[in-house]
Protein backbone atom coordinates (compact mmCIF):
# COMPACT_ATOMS: atom_id res chain seq x y z
CA UNK A 1 0.00 0.00 0.00
CA UNK A 2 1.35 3.22 -0.86
CA UNK A 3 0.79 5.77 1.72
CA UNK A 4 -0.28 9.87 0.73
CA UNK A 5 0.64 12.55 2.21
CA UNK A 6 -1.36 15.88 1.13
CA UNK A 7 -0.03 19.21 1.34
CA UNK A 8 -1.83 22.02 0.87
CA UNK A 9 -5.61 21.88 1.12
CA UNK A 10 -7.26 24.37 -1.36
CA UNK A 11 -9.05 23.50 -4.74
CA UNK A 12 -5.92 21.47 -5.73
CA UNK A 13 -5.68 19.36 -2.59
CA UNK A 14 -9.28 19.05 -2.36
CA UNK A 15 -9.29 17.48 -5.86
CA UNK A 16 -6.39 15.50 -5.30
CA UNK A 17 -8.08 13.65 -1.72
CA UNK A 18 -11.01 13.20 -3.81
CA UNK A 19 -9.30 11.55 -7.02
CA UNK A 20 -7.30 9.69 -4.27
CA UNK A 21 -10.28 7.84 -3.04
CA UNK A 22 -10.62 5.64 -6.01
CA UNK A 23 -6.84 4.65 -6.19
CA UNK A 24 -5.89 1.30 -6.65
CA UNK A 25 -2.72 -0.30 -3.45
CA UNK A 26 -2.65 3.13 -2.40
CA UNK A 27 -4.34 5.84 0.23
CA UNK A 28 -4.57 8.87 1.60
CA UNK A 29 -3.04 8.64 5.29
CA UNK A 30 -2.11 12.36 6.46
CA UNK A 31 -2.90 15.78 5.21
CA UNK A 32 -0.93 18.92 6.10
CA UNK A 33 -2.39 22.70 6.10
CA UNK A 34 -1.94 25.92 8.48
CA UNK A 35 -5.86 26.08 8.22
CA UNK A 36 -7.42 24.58 12.11
CA UNK A 37 -10.56 24.53 10.51
CA UNK A 38 -9.25 22.72 7.45
CA UNK A 39 -7.43 20.32 9.66
CA UNK A 40 -10.72 19.45 11.59
CA UNK A 41 -12.34 18.48 8.43
CA UNK A 42 -14.27 22.05 7.75
CA UNK A 43 -13.77 22.56 3.84
CA UNK A 44 -17.02 24.64 2.78
CA UNK A 45 -14.99 27.26 1.88
CA UNK A 46 -12.92 25.23 -0.73
CA UNK A 47 -14.27 26.29 -4.19
CA UNK A 48 -12.87 25.98 -7.31
CA UNK A 49 -13.34 26.96 -11.59
CA UNK A 50 -15.07 23.24 -11.99
CA UNK A 51 -16.75 20.72 -9.85
CA UNK A 52 -18.47 21.09 -6.88
CA UNK A 53 -17.67 23.41 -3.63
CA UNK A 54 -16.13 21.59 -0.18
CA UNK A 55 -17.95 20.10 2.91
CA UNK A 56 -17.74 18.63 5.74
CA UNK A 57 -14.99 15.83 5.53
CA UNK A 58 -14.17 12.44 7.97
CA UNK A 59 -10.73 12.71 8.43
CA UNK A 60 -10.83 10.73 11.46
CA UNK A 61 -8.63 7.77 9.45
CA UNK A 62 -6.45 10.55 8.32
CA UNK A 63 -3.14 12.30 9.89
CA UNK A 64 -3.40 15.89 10.35
CA UNK A 65 -0.41 18.09 10.91
CA UNK A 66 -0.06 22.24 11.02
CA UNK A 67 3.23 21.97 10.19
CA UNK A 68 4.52 20.35 6.61
CA UNK A 69 7.87 19.30 8.20
CA UNK A 70 6.19 16.86 10.50
CA UNK A 71 4.35 15.05 7.60
CA UNK A 72 7.75 15.06 6.14
CA UNK A 73 9.01 13.36 9.09
CA UNK A 74 6.24 10.76 9.24
CA UNK A 75 8.55 7.75 8.67
CA UNK A 76 4.70 6.01 7.60
CA UNK A 77 4.65 8.17 4.24
CA UNK A 78 5.60 7.29 0.80
CA UNK A 79 4.39 9.65 -1.78
CA UNK A 80 4.41 13.47 -0.40
CA UNK A 81 1.72 14.88 -2.77
CA UNK A 82 2.40 18.94 -2.70
CA UNK A 83 -0.84 21.13 -3.43
CA UNK A 84 0.45 24.34 -2.34
CA UNK A 85 0.51 27.87 -4.22
CA UNK A 86 3.07 28.09 -7.16
CA UNK A 87 5.81 30.41 -5.42
CA UNK A 88 5.74 27.49 -2.74
CA UNK A 89 6.65 24.64 -4.97
CA UNK A 90 10.39 25.07 -4.90
CA UNK A 91 11.10 24.97 -0.97
CA UNK A 92 8.84 22.43 -0.33
CA UNK A 93 9.41 20.20 -3.14
CA UNK A 94 13.19 20.19 -1.59
CA UNK A 95 12.41 19.79 1.70
CA UNK A 96 10.34 16.79 0.56
CA UNK A 97 13.27 15.31 -1.52
CA UNK A 98 15.54 15.94 0.86
CA UNK A 99 13.58 14.07 3.18
CA UNK A 100 13.97 11.40 1.13
CA UNK A 101 10.30 10.87 0.10
CA UNK A 102 8.61 10.59 -3.63
CA UNK A 103 7.27 13.70 -4.62
CA UNK A 104 4.56 14.91 -6.91
CA UNK A 105 3.54 18.39 -6.94
CA UNK A 106 1.19 20.40 -9.08
CA UNK A 107 1.85 22.28 -11.96
CA UNK A 108 3.37 24.38 -13.00
CA UNK A 109 6.74 23.16 -11.58
CA UNK A 110 8.15 26.68 -10.40
CA UNK A 111 7.91 29.87 -11.65
CA UNK A 112 11.94 30.41 -12.12
CA UNK A 113 13.61 28.20 -14.44
CA UNK A 114 16.46 27.69 -12.35
CA UNK A 115 14.54 26.50 -9.49
CA UNK A 116 12.92 23.79 -11.83
CA UNK A 117 16.32 23.00 -12.57
CA UNK A 118 17.45 22.41 -9.06
CA UNK A 119 14.14 20.72 -8.55
CA UNK A 120 15.25 18.04 -11.32
CA UNK A 121 18.79 17.81 -10.42
CA UNK A 122 17.78 17.03 -6.67
CA UNK A 123 15.81 14.31 -7.15
CA UNK A 124 17.79 12.71 -9.33
CA UNK A 125 20.51 12.88 -6.72
CA UNK A 126 18.58 11.95 -4.12
CA UNK A 127 17.19 8.73 -6.08
CA UNK A 128 13.47 9.38 -5.24
CA UNK A 129 11.01 9.91 -8.15
CA UNK A 130 9.87 13.57 -9.19
CA UNK A 131 6.96 13.98 -10.59
CA UNK A 132 4.55 17.36 -11.47
CA UNK A 133 0.77 16.80 -11.94
CA UNK A 134 0.45 18.23 -15.10
CA UNK A 135 -3.34 16.71 -15.14
CA UNK A 136 -4.01 17.95 -18.57
CA UNK A 137 -3.17 14.67 -20.88
CA UNK A 138 -5.34 12.22 -17.97
CA UNK A 139 -9.04 14.03 -19.00
CA UNK A 140 -10.26 11.92 -21.69
CA UNK A 141 -10.07 13.97 -24.88
CA UNK A 142 -6.66 14.85 -24.43
CA UNK A 143 -5.82 11.20 -23.72
CA UNK A 144 -6.92 10.25 -26.88
CA UNK A 145 -5.72 12.52 -28.10
CA UNK A 146 -2.22 11.71 -27.24
CA UNK A 147 -3.12 7.75 -28.03
CA UNK A 148 -3.64 8.68 -31.53
CA UNK A 149 -0.33 10.58 -31.67
CA UNK A 150 2.11 7.87 -29.89
CA UNK A 151 0.26 5.03 -31.69
CA UNK A 152 0.80 5.76 -35.09
CA UNK A 153 -3.09 4.13 -35.25
CA UNK A 154 -4.15 7.10 -37.79
CA UNK A 155 -0.41 7.39 -39.61
CA UNK A 156 1.91 10.57 -38.71
CA UNK A 157 0.46 14.02 -36.91
CA UNK A 158 1.11 16.72 -39.98
CA UNK A 159 -0.25 19.40 -38.43
CA UNK A 160 -2.19 20.14 -35.22
CA UNK A 161 -4.00 23.45 -33.40
CA UNK A 162 -4.79 23.64 -29.91
CA UNK A 163 -6.90 26.64 -28.11
CA UNK A 164 -6.74 27.04 -23.88
CA UNK A 165 -8.31 30.53 -23.23
CA UNK A 166 -10.48 32.24 -20.57
CA UNK A 167 -11.75 35.35 -19.48
CA UNK A 168 -9.91 37.30 -16.75
CA UNK A 169 -10.72 35.94 -13.23
CA UNK A 170 -12.29 39.00 -11.10
CA UNK A 171 -9.15 38.17 -8.07
CA UNK A 172 -6.86 38.72 -10.95
CA UNK A 173 -7.26 42.18 -11.37
CA UNK A 174 -4.66 42.38 -8.53
CA UNK A 175 -1.48 42.55 -10.32
CA UNK A 176 0.36 40.54 -7.09
CA UNK A 177 -1.66 37.63 -7.45
CA UNK A 178 -1.05 37.48 -11.48
CA UNK A 179 2.31 37.21 -10.93
CA UNK A 180 1.80 35.20 -8.02
CA UNK A 181 0.74 33.01 -11.04
CA UNK A 182 3.47 33.61 -13.67
CA UNK A 183 1.08 34.63 -15.46
CA UNK A 184 -1.29 33.06 -18.15
CA UNK A 185 1.72 32.46 -20.56
CA UNK A 186 2.72 30.11 -17.46
CA UNK A 187 -0.30 29.03 -15.02
CA UNK A 188 -2.79 28.44 -18.18
CA UNK A 189 -0.52 27.78 -21.29
CA UNK A 190 2.24 25.48 -19.47
CA UNK A 191 -0.64 23.40 -19.81
CA UNK A 192 -0.28 23.10 -24.27
CA UNK A 193 3.38 23.53 -23.75
CA UNK A 194 3.19 20.50 -21.65
CA UNK A 195 0.72 18.74 -23.75
CA UNK A 196 2.85 19.23 -27.46
CA UNK A 197 6.07 18.57 -25.68
CA UNK A 198 4.63 15.16 -24.85
CA UNK A 199 2.99 14.42 -27.94
CA UNK A 200 5.91 15.88 -30.24
CA UNK A 201 8.75 16.20 -28.50
CA UNK A 202 10.05 19.44 -27.09
CA UNK A 203 10.24 21.79 -30.33
CA UNK A 204 13.31 23.48 -31.00
CA UNK A 205 12.03 26.90 -31.66
CA UNK A 206 9.00 29.37 -31.05
CA UNK A 207 7.75 32.04 -32.64
CA UNK A 208 4.80 33.75 -30.55
CA UNK A 209 3.09 37.07 -30.86
CA UNK A 210 0.80 38.00 -27.39
CA UNK A 211 0.27 41.04 -25.17
CA UNK A 212 2.15 41.24 -21.94
CA UNK A 213 0.92 42.82 -18.63
CA UNK A 214 3.97 44.36 -16.88
CA UNK A 215 6.29 41.82 -18.11
CA UNK A 216 4.10 38.60 -17.93
CA UNK A 217 2.46 37.11 -21.00
CA UNK A 218 -1.46 37.71 -20.67
CA UNK A 219 -2.32 36.39 -24.30
CA UNK A 220 -0.21 34.17 -26.61
CA UNK A 221 -0.38 32.98 -30.45
CA UNK A 222 2.69 30.39 -31.14
CA UNK A 223 4.10 28.48 -33.87
CA UNK A 224 6.38 25.79 -32.89
CA UNK A 225 9.11 24.37 -34.66
CA UNK A 226 11.07 20.92 -34.75
CA UNK A 227 13.19 18.60 -36.42
CA UNK A 228 10.90 17.51 -38.91
CA UNK A 229 10.61 20.70 -40.65
CA UNK A 230 6.84 20.01 -42.25
CA UNK A 231 5.05 19.57 -38.78
CA UNK A 232 3.02 22.52 -38.24
CA UNK A 233 1.94 22.60 -34.41
CA UNK A 234 0.15 26.00 -33.37
CA UNK A 235 -1.66 27.06 -30.19
CA UNK A 236 -3.32 30.16 -29.15
CA UNK A 237 -3.62 30.72 -24.65
CA UNK A 238 -4.55 33.54 -22.80
CA UNK A 239 -6.44 35.10 -20.47
CA UNK A 240 -8.81 38.18 -22.89
CA UNK A 241 -11.74 36.75 -23.07
CA UNK A 242 -14.73 38.51 -22.73
CA UNK A 243 -16.37 37.86 -19.65
CA UNK A 244 -19.12 35.13 -21.15
CA UNK A 245 -16.22 33.08 -22.16
CA UNK A 246 -14.88 31.46 -18.07
CA UNK A 247 -13.49 29.31 -19.89
CA UNK A 248 -12.79 27.67 -23.15
CA UNK A 249 -10.04 24.61 -24.54
CA UNK A 250 -10.20 22.05 -27.48
CA UNK A 251 -7.47 20.91 -30.71
CA UNK A 252 -7.42 19.90 -33.95
CA UNK A 253 -5.47 17.36 -35.21
CA UNK A 254 -4.61 16.16 -38.63
CA UNK A 255 -3.18 12.99 -39.14
CA UNK A 256 -2.72 11.08 -42.76
CA UNK A 257 -5.31 9.12 -42.23
CA UNK A 258 -7.90 10.98 -40.22
CA UNK A 259 -8.74 14.06 -38.53
CA UNK A 260 -10.04 14.77 -34.47
CA UNK A 261 -11.53 17.72 -33.64
CA UNK A 262 -12.60 18.57 -29.70
CA UNK A 263 -13.97 22.03 -28.17
CA UNK A 264 -15.75 22.80 -24.95
CA UNK A 265 -15.79 25.57 -22.66
CA UNK A 266 -17.83 26.92 -19.70
CA UNK A 267 -19.72 30.20 -21.22
CA UNK A 268 -22.25 32.53 -19.86
CA UNK A 269 -22.59 34.49 -16.59
CA UNK A 270 -24.50 33.65 -12.95
CA UNK A 271 -27.66 31.51 -14.25
CA UNK A 272 -27.15 31.60 -17.63
CA UNK A 273 -23.53 29.34 -17.17
CA UNK A 274 -23.35 26.35 -18.63
CA UNK A 275 -20.57 24.21 -19.96
CA UNK A 276 -21.17 24.18 -23.66
CA UNK A 277 -19.42 21.20 -26.06
CA UNK A 278 -18.71 23.25 -29.16
CA UNK A 279 -17.29 20.28 -30.92
CA UNK A 280 -17.88 16.57 -29.25
CA UNK A 281 -14.90 14.22 -29.83
CA UNK A 282 -14.94 13.33 -33.24
CA UNK A 283 -13.06 11.74 -35.73
CA UNK A 284 -12.94 11.58 -39.27
CA UNK A 285 -11.54 8.81 -41.23
CA UNK A 286 -9.99 9.29 -44.50
CA UNK A 287 -12.91 8.21 -46.17
CA UNK A 288 -15.55 10.89 -44.75
CA UNK A 289 -16.84 9.18 -41.70
CA UNK A 290 -17.75 9.92 -38.94
CA UNK A 291 -17.31 8.40 -34.81
CA UNK A 292 -17.52 9.44 -32.00
CA UNK A 293 -14.81 7.46 -29.76
CA UNK A 294 -15.80 5.61 -26.55
CA UNK A 295 -13.72 7.46 -23.70
CA UNK A 296 -11.72 5.80 -20.74
CA UNK A 297 -12.09 7.35 -17.34
CA UNK A 298 -14.99 7.43 -15.14
CA UNK A 299 -17.58 10.68 -15.02
CA UNK A 300 -16.91 12.24 -11.62
CA UNK A 301 -15.72 15.67 -11.90
CA UNK A 302 -12.17 14.07 -10.31
CA UNK A 303 -11.55 11.22 -12.38
CA UNK A 304 -9.00 12.71 -14.29
CA UNK A 305 -6.88 13.39 -10.85
CA UNK A 306 -7.06 9.91 -9.71
CA UNK A 307 -5.95 8.96 -13.18
CA UNK A 308 -3.10 11.25 -12.66
CA UNK A 309 -1.96 9.82 -9.04
CA UNK A 310 -2.56 6.88 -10.01
CA UNK A 311 0.15 7.21 -12.28
CA UNK A 312 2.44 8.15 -9.42
CA UNK A 313 1.35 5.34 -7.37
CA UNK A 314 2.33 3.02 -10.40
CA UNK A 315 5.31 4.55 -10.51
CA UNK A 316 6.99 4.53 -7.50
CA UNK A 317 5.98 0.49 -7.52
CA UNK A 318 7.57 -0.11 -10.82
CA UNK A 319 10.61 2.41 -10.14
CA UNK A 320 9.33 4.12 -13.60
CA UNK A 321 9.05 7.61 -14.07
CA UNK A 322 5.62 7.97 -16.29
CA UNK A 323 6.41 10.38 -19.61
CA UNK A 324 3.13 12.10 -18.84
CA UNK A 325 4.64 13.57 -14.78
CA UNK A 326 8.09 13.70 -15.94
CA UNK A 327 9.47 16.51 -13.74
CA UNK A 328 12.23 16.77 -16.47
CA UNK A 329 9.60 17.61 -19.47
CA UNK A 330 7.43 19.81 -16.75
CA UNK A 331 10.86 22.25 -16.71
CA UNK A 332 11.32 22.03 -20.30
CA UNK A 333 7.27 23.13 -20.64
CA UNK A 334 8.46 26.23 -18.68
CA UNK A 335 11.77 26.47 -20.93
CA UNK A 336 9.24 26.86 -23.69
CA UNK A 337 6.89 29.41 -21.87
CA UNK A 338 9.83 31.78 -21.14
CA UNK A 339 10.83 31.47 -24.94
CA UNK A 340 7.77 32.69 -26.13
CA UNK A 341 7.55 35.61 -23.20
CA UNK A 342 11.33 36.46 -25.24
CA UNK A 343 9.98 36.21 -28.69
CA UNK A 344 6.53 38.67 -27.51
CA UNK A 345 9.42 41.10 -26.21
CA UNK A 346 11.38 40.50 -29.25
CA UNK A 347 9.60 39.89 -32.50
CA UNK A 348 11.81 37.28 -33.19
CA UNK A 349 11.91 33.19 -32.82
CA UNK A 350 13.25 32.07 -29.95
CA UNK A 351 15.37 28.60 -29.44
CA UNK A 352 13.88 26.29 -26.63
CA UNK A 353 16.86 25.79 -24.29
Amino acid sequence: MVRIGIIGIGFMGMAHYEGAKKLKGAKVTAISTRDPKKLAGDWSTIEGNFGPRGGQVDLSKVKQYADYHDLLADPDIDLVDICLPTQMHEKVALDSIRAGKHTLVEKPIALDLKAANKMVKTAEKAGVQFMVAQVLPFFPEFQFAVECVQSNKYGKLLAAHFRRVMAPPKWSENIEDFQKLGGWGVDLHIHDNHLISLMCGVPRKVTSRGIENKGYVNHVHTVYEFEDPNLAISCVSGGIAARGLEFAHGYELYFENATVLFGAGTMGVGKNKEWVVSQPLTLITKKGQLQHPKLKGGDAWCAAFTLEIQAAVDAIRSGNEPEALSGALARDALKICYAEAKSIQTGRSIAVK
